[in-house]
């Protein structure tokens, strides 16, 4: 039963994290370097940590992320949320206070696209009557 681990998929924006949690003392890995290193920003690290917290498992995993696409702050929300849905794994009974919390539901805000014939996706040249 050492080698146990639960795996999950979390996405956000156009990032998408597996994440791997395995039975340990808390340590974060992300793209096998260390989440201190990897997401300088104090705010990002409290986000990773948000369903650890909330469901006080955070000395009882090791969480091993490997992520790609988007910025930094998607990347963050979709390690957040691999997380939560690899918790629902080890214990179905969290399911209920991770959705409370939102944790389980993808955030489907996508950048829109820009429209042909103008500056962006909201964006318009400016009108001139005469």
């Amino acid at each position: 039963m050492t080698n146990l681990q639960y795996q999950a998929v979390g996405r956000r924006k156009e990032s998408v994290a597996r994440v791997f949690l395995r039975p340990g003392k808390g340590a974060v890995q992300v793209n096998d370097r260390t989440f201190e290193d990897y997401f300088p920003n104090d705010v990002l690290k409290m986000v990773i940590r948000q369903p650890l917290q909330l469901t006080e498992t955070v000395e009882k995993f090791d969480v091993v992320a490997l992520v790609e696409g988007g910025g930094s702050a998607g990347q963050a929300g979709a390690i957040r949320h691999g997380i939560a849905r690899a918790l629902c794994l080890f214990n179905g009974e969290l399911r209920g206070a991770l959705k409370k919390a939102g944790l389980l539901t993808r955030d489907s805000r996508m950048k829109e696209r820009k429209k042909y014939g103008q500056r962006g996706a909201r964006a318009r040249f400016q009108f001139s009557k005469r």
